[in-house]
């Protein structure tokens, strides 16, 4: 282990400057005897990949940089896509507000334009400020500046000057200055000491932008400053016809948001527009959709851990930014978690350049192989199926290609779940909670055991068998397609049409269903045409018409036949383990966080991050090749609450010097006893150091308090047990 004996001079300044401290360790024999010698021939290996193994982290830090960026890149883009009608709104809002002012200005004199007051044909309009307040819905601001971000780029993309100014901007603390500087800074690129609404008229004036509005966005208005956020509005609304300028800003509760915060002479230069944004429940479904569901780069979770994740963004006030840290984390834990997992980025390559990934697989060292079929999920299949396959490379592929393809199943049945809930409004994630629950698919396994004659009545069982189930949304959807009227019963056909494109039975069904409903309709038009006082109608017809089952008893009964025969979610097969994070209790943990407990194991088992062999070979009994901060923290668990530093470092010391006892003995001869006693005062010197520097590192990581001025020899230990 490297410790350090010499401290390089450093700048006086860099004292302030912070940067992470690194635990370096001696390269071991074996690397250093490998070393090749530069006039040593070498064959260039082929490295089609690199050497995996089972805890092989560039591999997986690979496979995490992929996925995560398809991930965070389709999240980008749902979240785009979902405010993409509002942003065209408050796009086309901004322009007419525009046009509207540039009608009643006057014609524009340079020599004036550093004064507020404008010459206008219309005095109507002077003073007034065009404001469009977005109502955002949501109770924390972690989304909004995302959000009002991308408004600003939108609405610089249609061709105007655009001001993001934050709420803290608006505080007492910098004063009426602070907000303007935070606005002229944006738009005018320089720093400015002196702000005044009068440069930026000039800015304006010469440079010709009389074309373009300046748009000023302001986050949240609720959470700045009453007085200062006024005394902005009636220094704006000054030079609301010279500077064309329009005012947006995030409201979360509900119109009388202005009222509650502004003066009333504020109030009265406010022209006010109402806009809305998607709820934070909405762009969750949006995301589960794209990600989960639609499994963009092939990450899948378990039925608990959706929950969790469910949970955790209700716990933290509905931000979607929780939400995503959330994952990301699982999708960490995953890939730290299973030595296979790294297939995530085979899953992604072959569906961006449509290759096999057989040649891949074929490249895995015996041991990832042998794992994977040691796995519960392949075991359980197996000894069901009673399935002897060979346990290579080529059976592992076809395992997996048969998980896509019944996950591609499962994903169209739960879409058309979906499409029939919309019009009752019911939400994605519950039915997506339900789907992946393996409970209430082992009960549509058990409830399989029906004769032919329950089969043709499986209308009569639909509602007690989701009903044993559990499965209180899916049954709510199933009753609902009954009450469907005819024309958004025909719409739901045409979109499970689409959904089910690729598998021809049940393709083959709803085709049959739509085929039957066009025949229904062309013979009511028809008994319409007849004449009216054709009024007896045969008693015999009438009980086959009732004995007949109707459109929407048909598409209940189909429904209920894809759910139980195709819906399998992923914890049910087999290989899942790969791509299927499960543990809920890491997950909990890692968002949590817990630092104090992380820093006491690293320091008790070092080895393991560092792999060092000769000290995990010591059993955990300290040796002199640990690092100085590992050994002192060691040390420290055989006190109490206080710590002699005299005896701290007398116990130090014998660690370190233990190694260095065999040779004492050597060290007798007199001509050189002088040169020893030099030798062991630089020595004690340089464990004095040491001894001080891990003191240092252990009250910086929190685990230790320095001595005081009651106790100036002991130190205390603030954490205890690990």
């Amino acid at each position: 282990m490297y410790s350090p004996n010499e401290h390089p001079h450093t700048d006086p300044r860099a004292e302030n400057n912070l940067q992470p401290f690194f635990v370096l360790h001696k390269a071991s024999k074996s690397s250093e005897s490998t070393a090749i010698s530069p006039g040593r021939p070498t064959k260039r290996r082929l490295d089609s990949s690199p050497k995996v193994s089972l805890n092989n982290e560039n591999v997986k830090m690979e496979a995490f940089q992929c996925v995560w960026s398809k991930i965070e890149s389709k999240i980008k883009d749902v979240l785009r896509s979902i405010n993409a009608d509002v942003f065209d709104e408050i796009g086309q809002w901004v322009r007419e507000s525009f046009n509207e002012i540039c009608s009643c200005r006057g014609p524009v004199d340079p020599s004036k334009s550093s004064l507020p007051y404008p010459f206008v044909h219309n005095g109507g309009l002077v003073k007034k400020l065009f404001t469009g307040l977005v109502f955002t819905k949501n109770i924390e601001t972690v989304d909004d500046i995302l959000t009002f971000a991308e408004l600003g780029l939108n609405l610089k993309s249609r061709g105007c000057y655009v001001a993001n100014i934050s709420s803290l901007d608006f505080s007492t603390k910098n004063g009426i200055g602070g907000c303007l500087r935070a606005f002229l800074r944006q738009l005018l690129m320089v720093d400015i000491e002196a702000a005044d609404v009068s440069l930026l008229a000039s800015w304006y004036s010469d440079h010709g932008k009389y074309e373009k509005p300046v748009v000023v966005i302001i986050e949240d208005m609720e959470r700045c400053s009453g007085a200062l956020l006024s005394d902005f509005i009636n220094m704006l609304s000054e030079w609301s016809v010279k500077i064309p300028i329009i005012l947006i800003a995030g409201v979360a509760t509900s119109a009388d948001a202005p009222r509650n915060v502004l003066t009333t002479r504020a109030l009265q230069y406010l022209s006010t527009s109402i806009f809305s944004l998607k709820c934070p429940a909405e762009r969750l479904d949006a995301i589960i959709e794209a990600v989960l569901v639609k499994n963009c780069a092939g990450f899948s979770v378990g039925h608990k851990v959706a929950t969790f994740l469910r949970n955790y963004f209700l716990r933290q006030d509905g931000t979607v930014t929780s939400f995503v840290r959330a994952l990301k984390m699982a999708i960490i834990q995953q890939l730290s978690i299973e030595p296979l997992s790294f297939v995530l980025k085979l899953l992604v390559d072959e569906g961006d350049s449509k290759r096999s990934w057989y040649e891949d697989l074929a490249n895995l060292p015996e041991e990832l192989i042998k794992h994977s079929f040691e796995l519960p999920s392949y075991r359980k299949y197996s000894v069901n199926r009673n399935n002897h396959v060979e346990l290579n490379a080529m059976s592992l592929g076809h395992g997996l290609s048969e998980m896509q393809r019944l996950q591609e199943l499962w994903r169209s049945r739960l879409m058309c779940l979906y499409e029939a809930g919309r019009y009752h409004k019911v939400a994605l994630l519950d039915l997506y909670l339900e789907a992946l629950d393996p409970e209430l698919y082992n009960s549509r396994l058990s409830n399989q055991g029906c004769d032919s004659a329950k089969d043709r009545s499986l209308l009569s069982n639909n509602d007690k068998l989701f009903k044993l189930q559990k499965a209180e949304v899916t049954n709510q959807v199933i009753r609902k397609i009954r009450d469907l009227p005819a024309a958004k019963l025909s719409q739901l056909l045409k979109s499970w049409e689409r959904l089910t494109k690729g598998t021809m039975e049940v393709h083959e069904k709803i085709m049959e269903l739509q085929s039957q409903m066009v025949s229904e309709d062309v013979k009511s038009h028809k008994a319409e045409l007849t004449d009216i006082s054709k009024r007896h109608i045969n008693r015999r017809c009438l009980n086959v018409e009732k004995d007949a089952c109707t459109s929407n008893d048909k598409a209940v009964t189909l429904a209920g036949q894809m759910i139980r025969d195709t819906m399998q979610p992923i914890e049910c097969i087999p290989f899942h383990e790969l791509i299927c994070f499960k543990d809920v209790d890491n997950l909990q943990s890692a968002l949590a966080g817990d630092p104090r407990r992380r820093i006491q194991i690293d320091l008790l088992n070092f080895y393991k991050l560092l792999k060092c062999g000769c000290c995990s070979s010591s059993g955990g009994t300290l040796s002199p090749s640990m690092h100085d901060t590992s050994i002192m923290y060691t040390l420290a668990q055989e006190h109490g609450d206080l710590i002699n530093l005299h005896d701290w470092f007398q116990s130090f010391k014998a660690s370190i010097s233990s190694s260095g006892k065999k040779g004492l003995k050597k060290l007798a001869s007199p001509k050189k006893r002088k040169e020893n006693t030099s030798s062991q005062n630089n020595s004690d010197a340089l464990l004095q150091a040491r001894f001080c520097r891990a003191v240092m590192e252990l009250q910086i990581t929190g685990l230790l308090r320095m001595p005081s001025k009651r106790r100036p020899d002991c130190v205390q230990r603030v954490a205890f047990g690990v």
